[in-house]
């Protein structure tokens, strides 16, 4: 991917928002701060940057792709409360790719796990 200033802009902008956002939040936040950037540039270089590895996107979570500027392997957690994304470690479950190989035969190139559920916060705030 050739470099650009707006894509440096939306790159920065994902490492500082740590939040796993959609093109549409980082749009937001760029907007705010006076970037004369398009919806359409945003996604445009998000989805460049997903395709050659330098970030991640995650599809599934909502009817809109979010992104993540972490591209170890590792899964996510949706609070279905407050619509966070967490990370989660993969060595929760170490072998289940290879498991997951040996029981179907299948050979897995790539995956995503995402857990769903209600997150430590949430729970609080509901005793």
């Amino acid at each position: 991917m050739n470099y650009s200033k707006q894509g440096e802009q939306i790159y920065e902008t994902l490492l500082n928002n740590v939040v796993h956002p959609s093109a549409e939040y980082i749009y937001d936040i760029l907007r705010q701060a006076n970037s004369n950037i398009s919806l359409a540039t945003v996604y445009r270089n998000l989805n460049k940057m997903a395709q050659i590895g330098r970030i991640k996107k995650i599809n599934g979570l909502e009817d809109r792709a979010h992104f993540d500027h972490n591209t170890f392997e590792h899964y996510h957690f949706i609070c279905r409360k407050c619509g966070r994304i967490y990370d989660i470690p993969c060595d929760i479950a170490p072998d289940i790719i290879k498991k997951a190989q040996e029981e179907t035969g299948f050979k897995i190139e790539s995956h995503d796990i995402v857990f769903n559920g209600i997150c430590r916060e949430c729970s609080e705030n509901e005793r």
